[in-house]
């Protein structure tokens, strides 16, 4: 293909895809310098700060928190003023908050800078807005187009975490906390800005359909689903249960992500072989996104969800009895698909509820389901520092995972009535 036949192709390309090519890249940086990447200086804060490993998790659990709190006033505001100004917020607090990082020397300072500049946008940027995107831009395509913004975050883990983790190594934690920040203010400012906040915004229509003429009768192939309001959602029956489904998911899953490192050097791996380790549970996580997206656009969304958290189950069991470095590899393996399955989780939350209140939505649900990520790593760690042992934190994944399948898999009927997306208000 010639350079102008691409730029040809390129150009027809529904602009949908452009905005989820610019808010994915952004993921890539945000999912490999912090969300799979904070976890490469767990250890080495918690040692040059004489922390203990409950003291560090508090750090991750507090920022949670902090997220968890202002989740229904980011919603708002990404519906009221679109992502784009969110985005470039995260973006920024992010690079200054990294480089502030790099010069702390207490515990005091560390929950300064990590709670107060760091941790202040970046979910309201980095998560919730890609996702508002997504949801805005696509309607029929919608499973696809959120696997590859999630997706984006585990390309990031798989090739920035790990150079990131050589930097840790041959400079030290704190010149490679400095490079991060520089990272997110070169790149990930100028990503931000070329966001759109809808089709409508442009003059089109979700998955590219084609506008319907002035005065015509002409009907357009888009599907018209239910536009919920956050009021209505919260009333539902189904609002809540994506809610306690949610919760015991994000500690199985969260607690996995903070300690990967600790656990895997826990069960006999040193430092760097632990973080190869997680770039292989990154780039594991990236083909089961796009197959598990590609999947959930043809069936039914909670039944696909539920059949990953019980694989999620069939990872960690083996846990509990075997240290080899096969049950190691089967566990980040496998594992990954708790994560690759969210974008679908959320794509059957669109479904059930729509596109115009989405980001109150899912700000509202946050504000409950992510306690389920505030204390399962704290509770983790704390655990550890009792019994120097996850023994029993493996334990505990697998009675919320097991109860997290259960819980969707009580959705499972009402997806199937409204079929995909929703005709009618669910409530």
């Amino acid at each position: 293909m010639t350079f102008n036949n691409f730029r040809r192709h390129l150009s027809d390309l529904y602009y949908g895809w452009r905005m989820i090519g610019l808010v994915s890249a952004l993921r890539v940086l945000g999912g490999g310098l912090h969300q799979y990447g904070f976890t490469v200086f767990f250890l080495p804060v918690t040692r040059d700060l004489g922390l203990t490993r409950a003291a560090t998790a508090l750090a991750f659990s507090l920022a949670r928190a902090e997220g968890s709190l202002t989740a229904p006033i980011v919603g708002y505001l990404l519906d009221r003023y679109g992502p784009k100004p969110l985005m470039l917020a995260a973006a920024f607090f992010a690079g200054i908050g990294y480089i502030l990082f790099a010069f702390v020397d207490s515990y005091a300072t560390f929950l300064i800078v990590y709670l107060g500049v760091i941790s202040l946008a970046f979910h309201a940027g980095f998560v919730h807005a890609p996702t508002v995107v997504a949801n805005s831009w696509f309607i029929k395509l919608r499973a696809r187009a959120m696997t590859v913004v999630s997706s984006a975050v585990p390309v990031g883990g798989a090739l920035i975490t790990p150079l990131l983790a050589v930097a840790v190594q041959y400079l030290g934690w704190r010149w490679a906390a400095f490079l991060a920040g520089a990272l997110f203010l070169v790149l990930g400012l100028p990503l931000c800005l070329g966001v759109k906040r809808s089709p409508e915004s442009i003059g089109m229509q979700p998955d590219g359909e084609p506008l319907r003429a002035p005065g015509s009768n002409e009907q357009v192939s888009t599907k018209q689903e239910a536009e919920t309001t956050a009021r209505e959602a919260f009333r539902s029956p189904i609002f809540w249960n994506l809610i306690c489904s949610m919760t015991c998911r994000s500690v199985a899953f969260t607690t996995v992500t903070t300690h990967f490192i600790p656990m895997m050097v826990w069960k006999g791996l040193s430092q760097t072989e632990a973080s190869v380790l997680l770039a292989i549970f990154a780039i594991v996580n990236l083909p089961i996104h796009f197959l598990l997206g590609w999947i959930g656009d043809f069936v039914n969304k909670p039944k696909l969800v539920t059949i990953c958290l019980l694989l999620g189950v069939v990872a960690v069991l083996p846990m509990g009895w075997s240290d080899s470095v096969w049950v190691l590899w089967f566990f980040a393996c496998l594992y990954s698909v708790l994560d690759a399955s969210i974008p679908v989780f959320w794509a059957s939350v669109g479904d059930f509820f729509g596109r115009k209140s989405f980001g109150a939505i899912r700000g509202n649900m946050n504000l409950f389901y992510t306690w389920g990520a505030i204390l399962g790593p704290y509770a983790a760690g704390a655990v550890y520092d009792r019994t120097e042992s996850y023994a029993l934190v493996f334990s505990t994944i697998t009675v919320a995972l097991i109860i997290s399948a259960a819980l969707t898999s009580l959705l499972i009927k009402p997806w199937a009535k409204i079929g995909a997306p929703a005709h009618t208000p669910v409530h």
